[in-house]
């Protein structure tokens, strides 16, 4: 009966899927920028796609939106392989990375204007762009120049572009940067509304952001695809319970072999660079005092403790050996 349920529910995801990406491929010269990446988006999910700085994302990005073509490989989009950029204009809003406006144009015009690019006459823009431009706090900037928004509201600006035809999937290509904190909870409650009736890809390098709001997240690096999983069982792959951060006195540099022998005893895992010794076991608040204790035992001073739960940048640093923005 399980075996059942389960080619059941493979059968549906398989109905379900919006975007499929396989085996995609784009070098510039001796430059492989994306290596064989294949993955599957399900519709109306939260998809995060994650990786540092030159991953791949963004060139990722602009082959599914047919902005260019890859060197190998296929993008198929609601079932449809043919790529033509019509059709694939109609079921995407793309914002990308960096801000697209024209400056002699107000919020309210810029709006009306992509609109009727996309065949949309002249009531139903009219319409429509108001309702986006109140969404995301912009109708007290409907009559401004575009030009003369901060650097947040230029972003709303561009996330309002992107869904002025009303796309069923949606592609934000880092929707967080140059936000200030207040316009960030802006921006992330309004993804989680329009998860409800859209199909969302969100790429960034900031882990925290995803983790907030993916359902699932693919971390890719130099081009290749890493990990494919929830946020939850992602951090679960590398250990569970909760992650003390010790930053000991950088005076106490004597046998640090002999205390992190000692913590692996009563720890599930102990590492140890320079002054920083991370410690990660189940059940931590009972055992913190006893972790102090050996450290102290040893002869080690501790400068400063933090105690938090596994991110997904502990999974990216466990996957490749160094920190997201390295």
């Amino acid at each position: 009966m399980n075996s059942l349920f389960k080619m059941s529910q493979h059968l549906n995801e398989r109905e379900n899927i919006v975007i499929k990406v396989s085996n995609l491929k784009k070098t510039f010269g001796n430059l492989t920028a994306v290596d064989n990446l294949s993955f599957d988006v399900y519709k109306g999910e939260i998809f995060g796609f994650l990786g540092p700085n030159g991953a791949g994302k963004t060139t990722s990005i602009n082959m599914i939106c047919g902005l260019i073509e890859p060197t190998a490989g296929e993008v198929t989009i609601l079932g449809n392989g043919s790529r033509k950029k019509t059709d694939i204009k109609t079921h995407i809003g793309f914002c990308p990375q960096e801000n697209i406006f024209w400056p002699k144009l107000t919020c309210f015009e810029q709006l009306v204007f992509t609109g009727e690019m996309y065949g949309m006459t002249g009531k139903p823009a009219r319409t429509r762009s108001k309702e986006l431009l109140e969404w995301l706090g912009l109708q007290e900037k409907a009559n401004v120049l575009a030009y003369k928004l901060s650097g947040g509201m230029k972003r709303r600006l561009n996330i309002c572009l992107a869904l002025i035809h009303d796309p069923e999937i949606l592609i934000l290509d880092e929707p967080e940067a140059g936000l200030d904190p207040q316009s960030r909870i802006l921006v992330r409650n309004f993804i989680k509304t329009l998860a409800k009736e859209k199909t969302i890809i969100l790429t960034t390098h900031n882990m925290d952001e995803a983790g907030r709001l993916a359902d699932r997240v693919a971390i890719i690096d130099y081009g290749k695809l890493l990990l494919l999983d929830t946020p939850g069982n992602l951090k679960k792959s590398i250990g569970e319970g909760d992650i003390l951060e010790i930053i000991l006195d950088k005076d106490d540099q004597e046998h640090p072999g002999k205390m992190k022998d000692s913590l692996l005893q009563i720890c599930d895992q102990v590492n140890l660079s320079g002054v920083s010794l991370m410690v990660r076991t189940k059940n931590m608040i009972e055992s913190v005092s006893e972790i102090t204790n050996r450290i102290k035992e040893h002869g080690f001073k501790i400068n400063e403790m933090t105690m938090r739960e596994n991110t997904l940048e502990d999974v990216f640093i466990h996957l490749t050996g160094r920190k997201l923005r390295q």
